[in-house]
């Protein structure tokens, strides 16, 4: 076992969820102090230090939701690599410095209550003496704190976990060993505790120090360059006064510079001054604005529905890095989501929702704003369609290689599979997929050998289509439920004449009532799943997925595929799949831009190339689900 080095574990890391509970006792005496009366609660110094937890909380929560807002914040970037789910996990309590110091402030509270009794709301003097004291203790006190942390004994046990993080984010400033945090902890209250001992104390200078204090180390930990660079260029003398996030960003990735804690100037005095920060400084904020690296795929997604929209990163980062499922504390947000659904269909234009690189080269999801139910209202298929085209006129532009359109962006309905956007732009450059082959692909390869029957639900869809006329080459019988003999009949006369027989049309649940393999490519409802027979298995190519109501049977997840094992800075889920699986219309553009194949994939599924692209898939080091799990 290896051994921990001392007050480098948190106290309470075993605890979990219920490391909240430490702050029982300041909700405890809020409520008593509450019953009494509002005089009470405005006196009682547990309110205020919970008060101001909150705030903390809420602002690290907003500010990485600000820096995850890739929309915005794209070409502002400095390290250009995604945060992936390795470092979500790591800094999963990053919110262990918060509840730690407001035990610390209660504690202080507690044993100098004179300096903290009957404090005004606001003192003038106040603002000076901590400013002061700042500048001259905590700046100096944190800048060889620092410097120390990265000496050669103490580096490894107390501050290597902070500089894990590949990149640096609001959250990250609170990713620290405990005994860090104590040291920050004390770099944060001298100045305060100096204030009120000092009789110069207000509730307004705590509240205000407390927060800008935490906004610039959100500011300096972001990642992303918003310091205008006008203000170094007519006060120079700026730059000694405040780091920006550039500053900080070198420390992260060089270490042995720009120790600082808000100040460049004691790294000035000490000569540890990084000599590239101000021009990286400047060279990335004149940037800004300007696409500085081009994709090379894209995938075109959509919203699903007002619960699973809040399942992205700039809402939850941690939410967003698991598999999406119904969450309580999701449902006070729905007016929110709903009020939001109703903006992005107003104004709203289809924007970039995360990426990920592979191989050297960038891959991103774009989101169509527009959401499940949208697509099903006939007057919204023009609006919808001028979405999609206007992201692959705007990616053709870009110079990206290939755009795979997820889901209901493919509707046959909607644009025939995409193929409404090839005919009108013929000359396109970038290569429109619909990733329906690698689809059935996945389906197909995950239906048994010895199987001899398959019922088939949307049978005449493009995807039926294909999957029926490969199933029937393999000589199985494949019940195609329709209720149109005319569309059975063209499918079935592009089978080989001697496979015709394995097509069968059937216009009822019923006939199925034998058959323990259902390929469903159309919802179908508790109800309709009872005519399934005991050990029936349901593979399903449908969005969203069918209700598992059988316990007597089992239920595949949608067609997906696992991105291969090199994937680098991927920290969000795809909807319902899992970490590092997408959807197999993705993953069909994926093998596309690998392959460097130069045709459109749009329209119907040409059956001769299902086989192509699977061996492409999994020669590119794409794995099958279901291979996961064996």
């Amino acid at each position: 076992m290896a051994k921990i080095a001392p007050f480098s574990a948190w106290p309470w890391e075993n605890l979990g969820s219920f490391k909240y509970m430490l702050l029982g006792p300041l909700v405890g005496s809020i409520v008593h102090s509450g019953l009494q009366g509002v005089d009470h609660l405005a006196s009682n110094w547990c309110f205020h230090v919970f008060f101001i937890s909150s705030l903390r909380f809420a602002l690290y929560m907003w500010y990485t939701n600000f820096c995850n807002m890739l929309f915005l914040t794209r070409n502002r970037l400095i390290l250009e690599q995604g945060i992936d789910f390795d470092q979500i996990d790591k800094e999963w309590d990053w919110d262990n410095f918060v509840i730690s110091q407001a035990l610390l402030a209660s504690l202080a509270i507690y044993i100098f209550p004179d300096g903290f009794a009957n404090l005004p709301v606001w003192e003038t003097k106040g603002l000076f003496v901590i400013v002061v004291i700042h500048v001259l203790v905590s700046e100096h006190l944190y800048y060889w704190v620092h410097r120390s942390l990265h000496g050669n004994y103490l580096f490894t046990p107390y501050h290597s976990f902070h500089h894990a993080s590949a990149v640096p984010q609001p959250v990250t400033a609170g990713s620290t060993t405990f005994l860090e945090e104590v040291l920050i902890a004390t770099v944060i209250g001298l100045p305060v505790l100096g204030c009120c001992l000092s009789g110069y104390g207000s509730k307004t200078i705590i509240y205000g120090y407390v927060l800008v204090f935490d906004i610039l180390r959100c500011f300096g930990h972001s990642n992303v360059e918003i310091m205008p660079q006008w203000i170094f260029e007519y006060f120079p003398f700026f730059k000694y006064i405040l780091y920006t996030p550039t500053y900080y960003s070198l420390h992260h990735t060089e270490m042995m510079t720009n120790y600082c804690l808000f100040m460049p100037l004691y790294d000035v005095l000490w000569n540890t001054l990084n000599t590239k920060s101000w021009a990286s400084q400047k060279k990335i904020s004149l940037a800004a604005g300007k696409s500085r690296r081009i994709p090379d795929f894209v995938f075109l997604a959509h919203c699903v529905d007002i619960a699973s929209a809040l399942h992205v990163p700039f809402v939850f980062r941690s939410f967003s890095s698991m598999a999406y499922s119904a969450r309580l504390f999701l449902v006070p947000l729905w007016p929110f989501t709903f009020v939001a659904m109703l903006l992005m269909w107003a104004k709203s234009k289809t924007f970039l929702l995360s990426f990920y690189n592979l191989r050297g080269k960038l891959h991103q999801t774009w989101a169509v704003p527009r959401f499940g139910f949208q697509y099903f209202l006939p007057f919204a298929s023009e609006g919808i369609n001028k979405h999609i085209e206007e992201a692959i006129l705007r990616a053709d532009k870009l110079g990206v290689k290939v755009i795979s359109l997820a889901a209901l962006n493919k509707n046959e309905a909607l644009n025939g599979g995409g193929t409404l956007f090839v005919k009108r732009h013929p000359n396109l450059k970038v290569r429109v997929v619909h990733g329906n082959t690698l689809t059935a692909a996945v389906i197909l390869n995950e239906i048994r050998e010895d199987v001899k029957e398959v019922f088939l639900t949307g049978a005449t869809s493009k995807l039926g289509r294909a999957i029926a006329l490969y199933l029937c080459r393999r000589g199985v019988c494949v019940l195609m439920l329709t209720p149109s003999t005319e569309r059975f009949q063209k499918i079935q006369q592009e089978a080989p004449e001697n496979c015709q027989k394995n097509l069968v049309q059937v216009t009822k649940y019923q006939a199925a009532r034998n058959c323990k393999t259902w390929v469903v490519g159309k919802w179908i409802t508790p109800g309709q799943q009872r005519w399934a027979p005991p050990g029936t298995h349901f593979h399903q190519f449908v969005v969203p997925p069918i209700l598992a109501f059988r316990r007597d049977c089992t239920y595949g997840e949608l067609a997906a595929m696992k991105l291969p094992d090199d994937v680098e800075g991927l920290g969000s889920c795809e909807y319902t799949m899992g970490r590092g699986i997408v959807h197999a219309c993705h993953a069909g553009g994926v093998v596309h831009s690998l392959e460097g194949w130069t045709h459109h994939e749009v329209g119907a599924l040409d059956v001769d190339r299902i086989d192509v692209v699977w061996k492409a898939a999994l020669k590119h080091g794409l794995q099958p689900v279901s291979s996961l799990s064996k």
